[in-house]
């Protein structure tokens, strides 16, 4: 798709246009409701939805096909991101009416750094073809270590800080408390952050380690660097609204990770063979249809399973649980 420096300057000013007004709206701190989160959650998701049927109309099928299948991965990865957001809020204990602030401002962060990853990879699949066999490799690796993790059965630890986020702890020092929206003060005549300031960089800087799946897994879709950019952009925006939406349900999605391994898999076998047919190799290529039959296919199970998983399980602990001594006699009196 042939994309005009114009409509890039169109697009980022009006993906700008958005972040203002979301920035605006949420403005002031405030304990965000499951009805307030669910309404703009949908916004962004009817958004999403039409600029892709406007690369349908005003681009091509191809162009709007990968957009959608690229914008559903990276929204069912950004969920994983779910995870390590609430362990980063909870390692601060950040208040309930600080937490849109401290998401808002943290996920624009990652958008920055992502756009500075999607450049870099546009930039390296043009001029060396074979990334896509590293990249491959890599989708397929990541897939194998998810699904090892998940049959572990291991729980979430806790967040552990980057070296960069260290770096600027031991650099500007932090104080000992928040202060409302504020990300420096002044104590003992020094310009310190607040710790609103550190799980904002937390929040935007771990988003690092997750593009180094997500974005070789989009580009196994497309490369297209135009619909790589705005399928993260539309995903990364609404994380925050989803984060208050379904942030009680993570632990209902049990199987997430065994959806997620089977799409980062997929997707790393479409990428090898995308690799050996720009070899010169004589194999099927995986259409863009496909693609989105089989992502949104893996997603819609493993959410069904998931919650039947969930319910089963909080069945089970019911039935184990000890009766309460109170409840004995009670039971006795009645009888």
């Amino acid at each position: 798709m042939d994309v005009s420096m114009t409509l890039w300057v169109l697009t980022i000013l009006g993906l700008g246009a958005l972040i203002g007004a979301d920035f605006l709206i949420g403005r002031k701190p405030h304990e965000v409701s499951v009805k307030e989160a669910g309404i703009w959650t949908i916004v962004w998701i009817v958004l999403a939805a039409l600029f892709g049927l406007g690369l349908l109309l005003f681009g091509n099928g191809q162009a709007a096909g990968e957009f959608f299948a690229g914008y559903i991965t990276e929204k069912s990865l950004s969920v994983d991101n779910l995870f390590v957001f609430v362990l980063i809020m909870a390692k601060f204990s950040v208040p309930s009416h600080l937490q849109q602030r401290v998401l808002l401002v943290g996920v624009l962060i990652a958008l920055v750094l992502r756009a500075v990853f999607i450049a870099a990879g546009a930039a390296i699949i043009t001029n060396f073809s074979w990334v896509f066999y590293l990249f491959g490799a890599f989708l397929i690796y990541t897939a194998w270590k998810l699904i090892q993790e998940a049959r572990s059965g291991e729980e979430e630890g806790e967040f552990e800080e980057n070296r960069l986020l260290k770096t600027a702890e031991r650099k500007f020092g932090v104080a000992d408390r928040y202060h409302g929206t504020k990300l420096f003060i002044r104590a003992n005549g020094k310009r310190v952050m607040t710790p609103l300031m550190v799980v904002m960089l937390a929040i935007g800087t771990t988003d690092i380690l997750f593009a180094l799946d997500s974005i070789p897994a989009i580009f196994g879709l497309t490369q297209d660097p135009y619909i790589v950019f705005t399928a993260n952009a539309f995903a990364l925006m609404g994380l925050r609204q989803l984060y208050f939406l379904i942030g009680g349900l993570l632990e209902k999605l049990v199987h997430l990770s065994y959806g997620l391994s089977v799409i980062l898999g997929f997707i790393g076998v479409k990428l090898v063979l995308h690799a050996l047919h720009e070899s010169g190799v004589h194999v099927p290529e995986i259409s863009i249809p496909f693609s989105l039959a089989v992502i949104c296919g893996v997603l819609v199970v493993t959410t069904i399973t998931s919650l039947i998983a969930s319910k089963k399980q909080q069945e089970r602990a019911a039935a184990e649980a000890p009766v309460a001594p109170e409840d004995i006699e009670k039971d006795s009196v009645e009888a």
